[in-house]
C-alpha cells in the first residue's frame, strides 16, 4: 500500500501514487455512504468510472451495490508470490522471463490460436443451441489466458525479501491480500 486517505467515513487505501481528481472525488463519496466496510481500496489500474472508479473495491454491509461490481469484473487483477529469490537472476533471465510473456500471452484483441476445452471452462455454464451464446462461448475459449486491452497490464515484481511476484494467467488465484 502506498498511501491512506482518511475524508469520508472509512479510510482510502491506495496502491497507486497518483489518481485522477473524478476517482477521487468518486471514492471519497462511496467513503461517506452509511454501509461501506471497513475501507476502500484501490489498485494500481484505477481511474474514473461512473459513479465507482474502475479498479476500486468497495466492501459493505448489508448492501449490495451493482454498480461496484463494475465492468471490469472477472479482470483477474491479484498478485501472486512465487519462490523466485530475484537475486538469484541475472538482468539478462528477466529480460528473457518478459520477452516468453510478451511471446505467450495474447493482448488487446489478440486471442489464443487454440481454444480452452469446455471442461476447462469457468463455472457451471454450458452453450445451448442458440446461435449468439455458441459463438460467444466459442470466442471466450479463446480469450482464456489472454491480457485484454485498455487498462489491463502483466507486470513482475519483487517484495521486501527480494522475492518475484508476478500477475497470473487464470482468474483463479489467491490474491494478495488488502
Amino acid at each position: 500500500m502506498k498511501k491512506i486517505i482518511k475524508q469520508g467515513l472509512i479510510p482510502i487505501k491506495m496502491w497507486l501514487d497518483d489518481l485522477e481528481e473524478g476517482a477521487l472525488k468518486q471514492t471519497i463519496n462511496l467513503s461517506n455512504l452509511p454501509f461501506a466496510f471497513k475501507h476502500i481500496a484501490l489498485m494500481p489500474d484505477a481511474h474514473q468510472g461512473y459513479g465507482m472508479p474502475i479498479g476500486g473495491v468497495l466492501a459493505t454491509s448489508g448492501y449490495v451495490v451493482p454498480n461496484a461490481v463494475g465492468v471490469d469484473i472477472g479482470c483477474g487483477m491479484c498478485a501472486v508470490k512465487t519462490n523466485i529469490d530475484l537475486s538469484l537472476l541475472s538482468t539478462e533471465d528477466i529480460k528473457k522471463i518478459m520477452s516468453k510473456i510478451r511471446e505467450r500471452i495474447p493482448v488487446g484483441f489478440e486471442h489464443n490460436k487454440i481454444p480452452v476445452e469446455d471442461k476447462d471452462m469457468p463455472g457451471e455454464f454450458k452453450p445451448i443451441n442458440l446461435k449468439i451464446i455458441s459463438e460467444q462461448w466459442e470466442s471466450a475459449k479463446r480469450q482464456i489466458g489472454s491480457l485484454g486491452g485498455g487498462n489491463h497490464f502483466i507486470e513482475l515484481q519483487k517484495d521486501e525479501n527480494n522475492i518475484l511476484w508476478k500477475a497470473p494467467l487464470k482468474s483463479t488465484c489467491t490474491p494478495y491480500p488488502v
